[in-house]
């Protein structure tokens, strides 16, 4: 009987939560959970621009340095989403998002003070541990706090000034990097300062109510939903009956849940996403500054192109803002990966100095566009009982594809040629657009809709 009221109680609560129809909780908190995407996009961006003084200084090849630095770094990222993102799905969203900037600050400032590459491969990885995890977390807490109608619009606000750190970093590359032996060092430190600023900040955020009612702590939860309901009367906002729903509230192992067929089917496709998406995202973002420069740029120039182009970030952010909650959120995948396609053949046609700035342009927009929606998708398709694990799963499995991607062009290009090169990675993420397209429909359902 214990057991039912408990259940009953649960159900009620989740009923509660999702009648609440706007962001119900102080609006920093947002700015705050932005801050992590804002140091993951910007640190994902630094180690490119960083790699050709790194290269230099430390008299590295290219191959070896992309493999050291760059590949070691997202095999932290994998290990880092997959191990504290099941630990979160046992032990919470909030003692992990301390956890990870934690580990991003430890890892920043390493890579910073590093004196040679062994020492960078270690602070690499323990950076792209930290990385990992924390976009893996922020996006399953910002999914499961955010209102059904719209979670595409919140989370992409939150975005939104996350993607300003992949539209600053090359312009703060490009003041430090050609111009200071140590720039690549402030670069790294930047990032450093930035995790620490987060992580004092983060103190303040609250669990995920939704996650304390799958692991029966129902008093926990109710306060945070009475607060955001308590918001909701100050602002005048009327809120609805709460609308009960047959929830399977079973804890336990969260692969005994990603292993159901249903969410099986869900996380093949998108690991695969991912895996697609990753091979160009990366390859662009590692290479495509040291591959322009050999190309015949400058490291001043190749930068510079790469950094007007990102002007595309918030760009495209801001384009799909108002439909990402009308439009179903698998489609604008696949229009994004289009606009990728385009700007990758652009790039690679090396045609002029406008039509590079072009296509870094598109592809800047696509990445604006396709990111956040694609990772609320992917936060989305699975139970809150296994969502951060299969995020995991999903985008670190798929960051193989990053490491691949990041050894790969460049030898396409050796043995082919640049367009070839860049044509390869585009059509790559069109075709995760694609695959994208075998996923659920998430767009205006409740996450327990989804899950069901």
């Amino acid at each position: 009987m214990e057991n039912n009221v408990e259940g009953n109680r649960s159900i009620d609560l989740l009923a509660r939560l999702n009648r609440i129809p706007v962001w119900a909780l102080p609006k920093s908190y947002l700015a705050i959970i932005g801050l992590g995407y804002f140091f993951t996009f910007y640190d994902i961006s630094n180690i490119g621009f960083a790699m050709p003084a790194i290269n230099e200084q430390f008299h590295l090849s290219n191959s070896t340095s992309l493999f050291l630095a760059l590949s070691v770094g997202l095999i932290g990222y994998i290990v880092g989403s997959f191990i504290i993102g099941t630990f979160a799905d046992r032990y919470g969203r909030y003692r992990m998002l301390i956890l990870t900037f934690a580990l991003t600050a430890i890892g920043s400032f390493g890579d910073a003070l590093a004196p040679d590459i062994t020492a960078l491969i270690v602070f690499r990885f323990v950076t792209g541990v930290g990385v990992g995890a924390d976009l893996n977390l922020v996006s399953t807490y910002i999914s499961e706090l955010a209102p059904t109608s719209r979670r595409g619009r919140i989370t992409l606000l939150t975005f939104l000034i996350g993607i300003l750190g992949q539209t600053i970093t090359p312009f703060v590359a490009l003041a430090l990097v050609p111009h200071l032996v140590i720039g690549w060092r402030l670069l790294f430190a930047i990032g450093g300062f930035i995790a620490v600023v987060g992580l004092i900040l983060r103190v303040r955020l609250p669990e995920s109510p939704r996650w304390e009612i799958h692991h029966g702590h129902q008093d926990r939860a109710e306060k945070t939903i009475s607060g955001m309901e308590e918001f909701c009367r100050t602002q005048n906002i009327t809120l609805g009956d709460p609308v009960r729903e047959n929830v399977e509230m079973r804890t336990g192992v969260p692969f005994r849940f990603l292993f159901q067929p249903l969410y099986l089917k869900r996380l093949i496709t998108l690991i695969c996403m991912w895996f697609l998406w990753y091979i160009g995202n990366y390859g662009f973002l590692g290479d495509a500054a040291d591959l322009i420069s050999a190309h015949g740029a400058g490291i001043g120039d190749s930068i510079g192109y790469l950094a007007v182009g990102a002007i595309g970030y918030p760009i495209g952010t801001l384009l799909v803002l108002k439909i990402v909650d009308r439009m179903e959120r698998k489609r604008l995948i696949l229009i994004a990966t289009f606009v990728w396609l385009i700007g990758m053949l652009l790039v690679g046609s090396y045609a002029n100095t406008f039509v590079i700035y072009l296509g870094s342009f598109f592809a800047s927009l696509a990445l604006g566009s396709y990111l956040q929606v694609a990772y609320t998708y992917t936060a989305e398709a699975f139970p809150t009982q296994a969502r951060s694990t299969g995020f995991a799963l999903s985008d670190g499995l798929g960051h193989a594809g990053g490491a691949l991607g990041a050894i790969l062009l460049p030898v396409i290009i050796a043995h082919t040629s640049f367009f070839t090169g860049f044509a390869f990675i585009g059509f790559t993420g069109f075709l995760a657009g694609i695959v994208a397209q075998f996923g659920p429909k998430t767009t205006g359902r409740n996450l327990e809709s989804v899950s069901s």
